[in-house]
Order: C-alpha cells, then structure tokens, then sequence
C-alpha cells in the first residue's frame, strides 16, 4: 500500500502477466498444454518479453504487486526464476507471486536476501499423477525452511481424494490447501457426502464449483489490476478480452477506472479474487495474488 497525498491509502496495482511461455514438463490429462514444448525461438522471444515486463516495473513511481500466470510451468526456465528475483528487490514492488507445479529448483529462493524473499508467493498446484506425494511434499517443507510462503492446491478430481486427504494430513496446518472445481463436471459429480469434507478442507470451495453470478457486479479488474501479455496489450483480466491499451505506450491514469463485471460468472480465483462483493480481498489481505492466507 502507498500513502496518498491526502494521507489515504491507496491500493498497488496488481499486474497479472501471462507471456508467450506454454510449456509445461507435466501431462495432466485435462489441461491443453500438458507437455507441450515451446522452440528456442518461442522461449528467447518469451525471456525479452519477461525482461521488457521487468525493467517496466523498475522505473514506476506507484505501488506494484505481479502475480506470473503462465500457460505452462515457468520456474523451470530461468528467466522467470531471474525476474521473480529482481521484482522482489524493487522498492515499489509490494508482492511477486507465481502459479507453479513447484517442480522447478528452489535453491535461487534461498540466495535472496530476506526483505525480498519476504515479497515471494508461490500458488503451488499438486499433481497426483505427475509427482509422487513424498516429493512434493518435501518441497513445501524445503519452502518452509527457506522462509518462503505459499498455498497449495489440487483440482479436485474424484481419483484425487484419497490424495487429498493424505496431502492435507502431512502439510502444516497453516498452510492453506484450496480446491478447485474440476471444469469438466456434470450435474452430480460431486456427491452431498463428498462435499461435506471438501468444503471442510477448503471453505471457499463453493465459490469454485458455483460461482457467484458476476454481471454488473463491482471488480477491482480495470480499476486497481490489469492484466498484461508479452506484448504489453492490457485487459481489465484474463476472461474478459476488450483491450484497454498497452503497457508500454499509454498511460495508466488513463485506463484505469471502476469497471463492472461484464461475465455471467466468473469460476477462477484469479478472476473473482478482485470482486468487489466477495471477501477475498479482506481474507487474503496482502496475500491474495497467491490465495495465502495471513
């Protein structure tokens, strides 16, 4: 948070960035890039894309937190791992969170001097099928000892309730484990007896598997975030395509505005975090990019 002139507060802008990167060294059967390689080509032009992002948010006078939304994993490829670092040591940067599967290395994490590294958030996704439990675990414990703080999250499958259950069990219990709805559900894939101890894991699970109507309803999307490409073309968010401008060539007093929500719903988090009538943004507080709680 900045202060303002006047003496209120005034809110950093959240950039949700989302490059050209759509690789992903996993295979999970419901995602469209599951193992899809990108060329060296594609993933030079995504590091000066990331590289250009950056040294952006370097000479800004305003309040920024960055949430990297990639189509694929990044903390695999260095530059991700590169900016994340540098973003963090940027006085005016509030958070840098990231959506990984975590199975990129971590030692860089370590190296960080611990004012930056205290900006870090990792939205952390397990994967049954692709990493066993031990592993993934014992990487959440590596995040805990680096002092490196994170959420963790599954899509809840049927075929991944015993995981979840046991995944609960072994993580602190501070950390919080959020479910998202699988996407591809029809009337009745989740039982009443199932739903009882999911909504008991994750209490904002509902908001997942039925979302709250959105059209007309207040968002910070458009006002107090954006959402930026490799190109520097902005959106008010990922699920709403109008384009506002461009990072690089307008200025933002200029696009930034109340808008209202245009969807009929909105069922992903990134998107319904910055709804202005649901309680994310006071439950999640200064960790709401990375859904980590306080």
């Amino acid at each position: 948070m900045l202060t303002a002139a006047n003496g209120a507060l005034a809110l950093a802008l959240a950039l949700l960035y989302r490059g050209t990167l759509s690789s992903c060294n996993y295979a999970c059967n419901y995602c469209p890039f599951a193992k899809k390689q990108d060329s060296r080509a594609v993933l030079a032009r995504d590091a000066r894309e990331v590289g250009r992002f950056t040294a952006w948010v370097a000479v800004q006078d305003r309040a920024i937190s960055v949430l990297f939304t990639p189509w694929g994993e990044a903390l695999v490829r260095r530059h991700y791992r590169t900016a994340m670092h540098t973003l963090a040591t940027l006085p005016n940067v509030r958070q840098v969170a990231l959506q990984t599967n975590l199975s990129g290395p971590l030692s860089w994490l370590a190296d960080m001097d611990e004012a930056s590294r205290a900006k870090i958030g990792l939205w952390c996704t397990y994967h049954p099928d692709q990493t066993t439990l031990a592993r993934f675990v014992e990487r959440c414990a590596r995040l805990d000892a680096i002092g490196v703080r994170y959420s963790v999250g599954v899509v809840a499958l049927r075929e991944h309730y015993d995981a979840i259950r046991t995944l609960r069990a072994a993580l602190p219990s501070h950390i919080y484990l959020w479910l998202n709805a699988y996407d591809r559900r029809g009337p009745g894939y989740y039982a009443a007896e199932d739903l009882a101890w999911l909504d008991a894991i994750d209490p904002w699970f509902a908001q997942s598997r039925r979302p709250a109507p959105s059209r007309g309803k207040g968002c910070l999307a458009g006002e107090a975030a954006l959402s930026v490409d490799g190109d520097g073309t902005l959106t008010r968010c990922h699920f709403v395509p109008e384009i506002l401008g461009n990072l690089y060539q307008d200025e933002l007093a200029d696009l930034l505005q109340e808008r209202s929500c245009p969807r009929f719903k909105c069922d992903c988090y990134i998107g319904y975090a910055q709804r202005k009538d649901l309680p994310f943004q006071q439950v999640f507080g200064a960790g709401v990019l990375a859904r980590i709680l306080p």
